[in-house]
Parts: C-alpha cells; sequence; structure tokens
C-alpha cells in the first residue's frame, strides 16, 4: 500500500520535532525566523500553512531543509548538504575530516551539559 499522506500534512509534527531538536520555544524560533510567535503556534496546530518565503526563514531559522519540515526526507541529519557549516566539508583531507568530527562531537556534548544533561 503506497503512503497517501501529503508532505504538507507533515509539516506541522515536522516543526515541532525540529524545534524540540534545537531546544527553542516557539517564541524562539519566532525571533530567529522573524515570523510572529503566534504563527508558529498556528503552523504547529496545523491550522495554517506558511507561505514559500516562511517556509524557508523556518528551516534557515532551525538548520534544516524545507525537504524535512515537508516530510520528504526522514531525518534532520540528512540535510547536512544544506546547513553552511557542511558546505566545505567534502573539500577536507582525511585527517582534517576527522579532526572535524572529534570539534563537532565536544561542542555537542559541551551543549548537552549546558541544557543538563549528565556527561556519564
Amino acid at each position: 500500500m503506497t503512503n497517501t499522506t501529503r508532505p504538507s500534512d507533515e509539516f506541522p509534527v515536522r516543526l515541532k520535532k525540529a524545534r524540540d531538536l534545537r531546544g527553542l520555544s516557539q517564541t524562539e524560533l519566532a525571533q530567529r525566523s522573524g515570523l510572529p510567535a503566534s504563527s508558529i503556534s498556528h503552523f504547529e496546530a496545523g491550522s495554517r500553512k506558511p507561505s514559500f518565503d516562511n517556509l524557508r526563514r523556518l528551516a534557515s531559522a532551525l538548520a534544516v531543509s524545507t525537504d524535512f519540515l515537508l516530510g520528504r526526507v526522514e531525518e534532520p541529519e540528512a540535510t547536512a548538504a544544506a546547513d553552511p557549516l557542511y558546505r566545505d566539508f567534502k573539500n577536507l583531507s582525511a585527517d582534517d575530516r576527522e579532526l572535524t568530527k572529534g570539534f563537532l562531537d565536544m561542542l555537542a556534548k559541551r551543549s548537552g551539559r549546558k541544557k543538563g544533561e549528565d556527561d556519564e
């Protein structure tokens, strides 16, 4: 049986998932995207759909692709190529890639501690 869910039907779920992943409140996402907090609430409730411009603003503020928000790809990490942080990753040597991965892991762990997670 084929999946009959339209990508736009996934949007409210994906928006909240991405916002939670980034540790942002609706108000914080509104500030980062330049949209009213009430719009974020309506989008997550599914009572409104964003314009193309607002979809791009949300994706940019959450560092995910519009494809993730629309349900076209499964994981936000699958959209790493869309993130400016990864733009030049392919040009690095193998040693520099490993160094970069280690640095990103260290930053992720540090961020987790800031949110109250234990190291162990």
